[in-house]
C-alpha cells in the first residue's frame, strides 16, 4: 500500500514499536514526524533517539523530521502538530504509541507516579488526538491509531481463585481500557469527517527496550 503524499506523526518513536512503525510508514512513502522526548541516549538500556530513527529512515531513502515531544506538556503536544504542519502542510496519520509502565501495587505506588502514568498513558494520547483533528479535517480526512495492549482485558467478575495476582500491571491495563473506550467513541464521532480511529492491540509480551528496561542491568544491557 502506497502512502505517497501522506504525512504521519508517530508519538513515542525513538525506539521499540514506535520506531519500527515510523520506519515502515516511511518505507511506504509517507513523510514521518518522529516524535519523542529522547534526543540523546542517557542509558544504554534505552538505545535510540528521534535523530537516530530519522537517520535510519533517510538512509533508506525516506523522509523524516525529528520532533521533541513531551506528552506531559500540553504545549509540547500542540507544538508537535504545528511543527509538522509548518514543515509539510498537513497531517494525515497519527500513531499514539508512547506509554510508560509504573511497577508496584496500590499500597506502594508514589503519588507522583500516579500522575505521571495518567498524564502519559491517557491524557497525552487524548491531547494528541485533539491537536491533529483540525488538521485532518482540513486535509479531508485521516487515520488515528492508538496503541493499546491485551492488558486492557478485564479479569472478569470474582470471586477469584486464591493466590491469583495480575503482576505489576497497576495502571497500564486499566488506562488502555479507558483509551480503547475513548477511541471507539471518537470513531463514531468523526466517521462522517472521514477520520478513522482504531486501536492496535499487540498480543503477548513485545520485548522492546522499554519493556525489558527493569530487567536489564545498567552495565550489561
Amino acid at each position: 500500500m502506497s502512502l505517497e503524499g501522506q504525512v504521519a506523526l508517530v508519538a513515542g518513536a525513538s525506539r521499540g514499536i514506535g520506531a519500527d512503525v515510523a520506519k515502515y510508514l516511511a518505507s511506504a512513502g509517507a513523510k514521518v514526524g518522529v516524535a519523542a522526548r529522547t534526543v540523546e541516549v542517557q542509558d544504554a538500556r534505552l538505545p535510540g533517539t528521534i535523530h537516530s530513527v530519522c537517520a535510519e529512515i533517510e538512509a533508506a531513502g525516506g523522509t523524516a523530521l525529528p520532533i521533541v515531544l513531551n506528552l506531559r506538556d500540553p504545549e509540547s503536544i500542540k507544538g508537535a502538530a504545528e511543527q509538522l504542519v509548518a514543515e509539510w502542510g498537513r497531517i494525515d496519520i497519527l500513531i499514539n504509541n508512547a506509554a510508560i509502565f509504573v511497577p508496584g501495587d496500590l499500597e506502594s505506588v508514589l503519588d507522583r507516579h500516579i500522575e505521571l502514568s495518567l498524564q502519559v498513558n491517557l491524557r497525552g494520547p487524548i491531547l494528541m488526538m485533539q491537536a491533529v483533528l483540525p488538521h485532518m479535517k482540513t486535509a479531508g480526512g485521516g487515520h488515528i491509531i492508538n496503541v493499546s495492549s491485551r492488558g486492557s482485558t478485564f479479569p472478569g467478575p470474582g470471586p477469584y481463585e486464591s493466590g491469583r495476582r495480575l503482576g505489576d500491571d497497576l495502571f497500564y491495563g486499566p488506562e488502555k481500557s479507558a483509551l480503547e473506550h475513548f477511541s471507539q467513541r471518537q470513531a463514531v464521532q468523526y466517521q462522517d469527517d472521514n477520520i478513522s480511529v482504531n486501536v492496535l492491540s499487540p498480543t503477548g509480551r513485545i520485548k522492546t527496550p522499554g519493556n525489558l528496561f527493569f530487567g536489564n542491568d545498567r552495565e550489561n544491557p
